[in-house]
Order: structure tokens, then C-alpha cells, then sequence
């Protein structure tokens, strides 16, 4: 990884509140009051920092950007906490134990609120990272070889994208019309290769005990992996629907605080920091650069 972060503790997470659900699935509650009443526009609620849950890079390191550079010309307080898996942060929004989240793309929030019974919703696009497929043993996917291993994320919407990656890459041969709801049942050849399922944070940590993997950019990033020139395949950007968003509690999108960090997630200075920081790596997804 880059510099390692300290993350933040399942046990401060309980600490804040003893409604917060910790399994995969989420029960709706009744949303914080504060946020509410900040969606309502009261204004000693507005002037509440606005709490946003968030992936350590690339999502943390926008957000604290924007703190550290926009937020305070902007009249909004922003504090950031920082979660390494893909459960909590919805888990949290949902029941108000953050204001807001920014980690995911729609594929996997849509999946998410259907199994979860969850509520979150979509503000504002913000970048894409390309998922890639990354080795220590091989140079290039050709040499990829039947009786290997490929480790692939093991969510629903994430081991879809992977296998359509290795699908379009010719490793791999899909059912017609699986789309990224593809499962390693769909697969019609393995041609040979077998395939790991594992949680996507830890697929990084595999990389030496398998042939090959597929990694969510943010995931490689923190790995100390560059997308764009480290991986045997990367993910194509144009048309891509996979754009990390800003999200919300329904009913809570026109929270003037939220608003404001909408605005600034989606700024000139935004734009440029993200292309002038990952290089190609992580790309914006609005304006005249998104993909």
C-alpha cells in the first residue's frame, strides 16, 4: 500500500451508536435527527460537520482534499472516517451513523439495497477506477496457462465485472448475456484455469499465493499497484458504468451540506487533482474528462 492509514474500528463504530447492525444485512431505521433536520434546512443542523464514510484511497484522499483546499471557502465542515470494507459504510448511512458515503459504484449499491432492504441512494459522480488483472508469475495474460489460479472478488457485482474482464481478454468464455451478473457458474470454458474467491480488500494480499488477480483500483492503489501501467489488462474507462458516487440516505440528497460537497466533488480543482494525482489510474467521471 501507500502509506498506511489507521482505520477506522468496528468498536468506535458501536461506540457512536448501539443501533448499528454489523452483519451483511441491514435493517432500516429511523435516520439520525440531525441529518433530517439538516435536510429540512435547519440551520443549526447545517452547521454541523458533514460526516461522509469512505475508502482510504482513493475516495479518503478526495475528500480531504477537498477539506483541506475547498470546504472552508464553501462554508462546509467536512470530517471523513475511513473504512476498509464495502458493508459498513452503507451499513452506517443507513442508520445514521455517518451522513454520507463515497466508495461505491451503482451495480453494487443496487445489489446492496436489495439484499439488504437498505435505502441509500445515489448524489454525484465522481471517478472511475479500472479494475485490472495483476500478477507476480506472469508478464503478460498470454502466459496465463491452463492448471493456474486467478483470484477474482467474491461480491456479487464486483466477481461479474472481473469475469467479464477476463472474458473480453479471451481467458475465459461467458454465457451469452450474463452481463456483469456473470457468477463462476456462467463460465462455459474455464479453459483450464482455476479461480479463488475472495473478499475484494484481501485479494491484494493474494497475490503471491495465486498465478494472477483481478483487483478493484482502489484496492491496487493502496497496494502500492499502478493500474495503468502495473496490470496484464485493465478495464476499459469509456462507457464504463461503474463511477464512484457520493450517496445518501433517501430523503436526505437536498441536505444543503450534502449539496455543497456535491458541488465541490464535482469542481475544476477536483477534476484536475484527481488527473494530476493517479495519472491515469483513477479517472474523473464528470465534466469534459469523464469516461
Amino acid at each position: 500500500m501507500r502509506n498506511s492509514r489507521k482505520n477506522v474500528k468496528l468498536v468506535a463504530a458501536l461506540a457512536a451508536t448501539t443501533a448499528l447492525t454489523l452483519g451483511l444485512t441491514a435493517c432500516g431505521t429511523a435516520s439520525d435527527p440531525g441529518a433530517a433536520q439538516a435536510g429540512s434546512g435547519d440551520k443549526a443542523a447545517e452547521s454541523k460537520p458533514l460526516v461522509v464514510a469512505a475508502s482510504p484511497t482513493p475516495h479518503a484522499d478526495i475528500l480531504n482534499f477537498v477539506k483541506k483546499n475547498l470546504a472552508d471557502k464553501a462554508g462546509l465542515k467536512l470530517e471523513v472516517k475511513e473504512f476498509t470494507d464495502y458493508v459498513l459504510p452503507n451499513t452506517a448511512t443507513q442508520q445514521g451513523q455517518v451522513d454520507a458515503n463515497f466508495f461505491q459504484h451503482k451495480p453494487y449499491l443496487d445489489d446492496f439495497n436489495k439484499k439488504n432492504g437498505t435505502t441509500i441512494v445515489p448524489v454525484v459522480n465522481v471517478h472511475l477506477e479500472p479494475l485490472g488483472l495483476y500478477s507476480k508469475k506472469v508478464a503478460s495474460a498470454k502466459d496465463i496457462k491452463p492448471g493456474q489460479t486467478i483470484a477474482v472478488p467474491n461480491d456479487t457485482t464486483n466477481e461479474g465485472r472481473a469475469l467479464q474482464l477476463l472474458a473480453e481478454n479471451g481467458l475465459i468464455t461467458l454465457k451469452p448475456g450474463v452481463g456483469t451478473n456473470a457468477k463462476l457458474s456462467d463460465i462455459t470454458d474455464k479453459k483450464g484455469l482455476e479461480f479463488k474467491e475472495l473478499e475484494a480488500a484481501t485479494v491484494p494480499r493474494a497475490l503471491n499465493d495465486v498465478d494472477a488477480a483481478v483487483i478493484n483500483g482502489n484496492y491496487a492503489i493502496e497496494a502500492d499497484l499502478a493500474p495503468a501501467k502495473d496490470s496484464l489488462v485493465l478495464e476499459k474507462a469509456e462507457g464504463n458504468p461503474y463511477a464512484n458516487f457520493l450517496a445518501v440516505k433517501e430523503g436526505n440528497e437536498k441536505d444543503p451540506r450534502v449539496e455543497k460537497l456535491a458541488k465541490l466533488l464535482n469542481s475544476p480543482e477536483v477534476k484536475k487533482y484527481i488527473e494530476d494525482t493517479y495519472n491515469g489510474s483513477v479517472v474523473p467521471a464528470f465534466g469534459a474528462a469523464a469516461k
